[in-house]
C-alpha cells in the first residue's frame, strides 16, 4: 500500500490540475458571455425593448450565478490539491519512520540490553584482571632486578671495603716488624748473654761435679 500510495496521490494531482484548467476555461468562457449579455441589454435599452431587456437580465444573473459556482469550485479543488500535498508529505514521513522502527527494531534485537551490560561487565572484569596480573608481573620482574642490583650493589661494597682493609692491613704489614726480626733466637740470646763459667758455677751449686 506505502508503494502504490505516491502513485495514487501523483494521479490524483494530475487530475485535480486538470479540472483546475477546465474550471479556468469555462469562467473565462462565462466571462467572454457576460460581456456580450452586457452589449445586448445596453441595446435593448437604448431601443426602449423592455421584455428582451428584462430576459437578457435574467440571462446575466444566471451566468454570474454559474461563474461564481466556478470560484468556489476552483477553491475547493485548490483545497483538494493542498490536502493531497500534505498527505503525500504525511505519508513520506510515515514511510521514513516506519523504516527507522525497523532499523531501531533491528538494532534494538541485535543489542540486548542485558547482553550488552554482561558485555560490557564481563569487559571490566577481565580488564581488572589483565590490570592486576600485569602489575604483579611488573612487582615480580622489579623484585628479581632490584635484588639482583641490590646484591651487585652489596657486593661492591664489601669488595670496596675488603679492598680498603686489604690495603690497611698490607700497608701495618710492610711496615711492621716482623716475629723473626723483632724477637732473638733463643741459642744464640744463650750463648751470647751465659758463659762457660757461669754454667759450671751453676752445676756445682746443684752437686754435680
Amino acid at each position: 500500500i506505502n508503494i502504490l500510495f505516491p502513485d495514487i496521490i501523483k494521479e490524483q494531482n494530475r487530475e485535480l490540475r486538470g479540472t483546475q484548467r477546465a474550471i479556468s476555461r469555462d469562467r473565462a468562457a462565462l466571462e467572454k458571455q457576460e460581456k456580450q449579455l452586457e452589449l445586448e441589454i445596453k441595446k435593448m435599452a437604448k431601443t426602449g425593448n423592455k421584455e428582451a431587456c428584462k430576459l437578457l437580465a435574467k440571462q446575466l444573473v444566471q451566468l454570474r450565478k454559474q461563474k461564481n459556482r466556478t470560484y468556489a469550485v476552483s477553491s475547493k479543488v485548490t483545497s483538494m490539491s493542498t490536502q493531497t500535498k500534505v498527505m503525500n508529505s504525511q505519508m513520506k514521513m510515515a514511510g521514513a519512520m516506519s523504516a527507522t522502527a525497523k532499523t531501531m527494531q533491528a538494532v534494538n534485537k541485535k543489542m540486548d540490553p542485558q547482553k550488552t551490560l554482561q558485555t560490557m561487565q564481563n569487559f571490566q572484569k577481565e580488564n581488572m584482571k589483565m590490570e592486576m596480573t600485569e602489575e604483579m608481573i611488573n612487582d615480580t620482574l622489579d623484585d628479581i632486578f632490584d635484588a639482583s642490583d641490590e646484591e651487585e650493589e652489596s657486593q661492591d661494597i664489601v669488595n670496596q671495603v675488603l679492598d680498603e682493609i686489604g690495603i690497611e692491613i698490607s700497608d701495618k704489614m710492610a711496615k711492621a716488624p716482623s716475629a723473626a726480626r723483632g724477637l732473638p733466637c733463643a741459642s744464640a740470646s744463650t750463648a751470647a748473654t751465659i758463659s762457660d763459667e757461669e754454667i759450671e758455677r751453676q752445676l756445682k751449686a746443684l752437686g754435680v761435679d
